[in-house]
C-alpha cells in the first residue's frame, strides 16, 4: 500500500469514526428528549389530577332557595332577607366555557344560596357578535326570558347549558327551544308563542349591552362577589369558590 493508499485509509477512518460518534450523538439525545417528555408528561398528568381533585363538583341539594325573574332579565336566587354576599353570574347560553362553568361549580352555587349564605343573581346575557354564535346565543337568551316561574327558570336554564350547540353552526333552533320548554314542565299556552316570535330578542341584545358597559364585561363566565371579579381559577374550583363567598358574608 502506497502512502496515498494510506492516508486515504486513515481518511476513512477518521471519517468512520466521526459518523459513528454522531450516531452515539443522536442516541443520547433521543434518549434525553424521550425521558425529558415523559417526566413533562407525568408532571402533566399529576398536575391535572391534582386541579381536578380540588375541582370536585358538590351534589346539589334538592331544595332550591326561592328563585325571581326581574323585568329587565337578571334572575335572583336567594332567601327571603338575605341580601349579601351578592354573587353576580354573567354568562351567555352558546358559551362553552359557561357550561362548564355550571357542570362544575352550577351545584355550589346552588347550595350556598340554599343555605342563605349568598344572594345569587344570574344575567344570561349574549357577549358573541359573530354567526351563527350571536343569533345562536339570543335566541337561547330569548326563550329563557319567555319563562316566569323561578324554579322552571332554573330547569329550563340547565336544560339549556346541556343542549348547547356547536360554535360551528346554526343552534337553539325555535322547535327545541319550545320542546325544552315543555321538558322543564311549563303549561303556559303562551310560552311557545313568546319563544318562535323572539318575542323578547331586541331585549336581549340591549341588556347584554347595558351589561356590558356598566359592569366592563369582557368575556363570559364571569363572576362577581360584591362587586369584584374574582379569577376563573377560583370560580372553577368549587372548594375555593365556595371559601371565597363565605368569607365575603363575613
Amino acid at each position: 500500500m502506497g502512502k496515498g493508499d494510506r492516508a486515504k485509509s486513515a481518511r476513512e477512518k477518521i471519517e468512520q469514526q466521526r459518523a459513528a460518534d454522531r450516531v452515539r450523538e443522536r442516541r443520547k439525545k433521543l434518549v434525553t428528549y424521550v425521558t425529558a417528555g415523559a417526566v413533562a408528561l407525568a408532571a402533566v398528568g399529576a398536575g391535572w389530577w391534582y386541579a381536578a381533585s380540588r375541582s370536585q363538583s358538590e351534589q346539589a341539594g334538592e331544595a332550591l332557595a326561592p328563585i325571581t325573574v326581574q323585568p329587565d332579565g337578571a334572575v335572583v336566587m336567594a332567601k327571603q332577607g338575605v341580601e349579601r354576599p351578592v354573587v353576580d353570574v354573567y354568562e351567555d347560553y352558546q358559551c362553552p366555557a359557561c357550561r362548564e362553568l355550571e357542570r362544575v361549580s352550577g351545584p355550589t352555587l346552588k347550595n350556598l344560596a340554599a343555605e342563605g349564605l349568598a344572594k345569587v343573581v344570574f344575567h344570561p346575557i349574549t357577549i358573541f357578535s359573530q354567526e351563527p354564535t350571536k343569533s345562536n346565543s339570543v335566541r337561547a337568551g330569548a326563550a329563557a326570558r319567555c319563562v316566569t316561574e323561578g324554579a322552571k327558570w332554573m330547569t329550563y336554564h340547565d336544560l339549556l347549558f346541556e343542549n348547547q350547540p356547536s360554535e360551528a353552526g346554526e343552534g337553539f333552533k325555535l322547535d327545541d327551544l319550545v320542546a325544552w320548554g315543555e321538558d322543564a314542565g311549563i303549561t303556559d299556552p303562551a310560552f311557545a308563542e313568546c319563544v318562535t316570535s323572539q318575542k323578547y330578542a331586541q331585549a336581549q341584545l340591549a341588556y347584554s349591552q347595558k351589561i356590558g358597559d356598566e359592569q366592563k364585561i369582557e368575556g363570559t363566565p364571569t363572576i362577581k362577589v360584591n362587586g369584584t371579579a374574582i379569577d376563573n381559577s377560583v370560580a372553577f374550583t368549587p372548594q375555593e369558590l365556595r371559601q371565597t363567598i363565605t368569607e365575603a358574608a363575613k
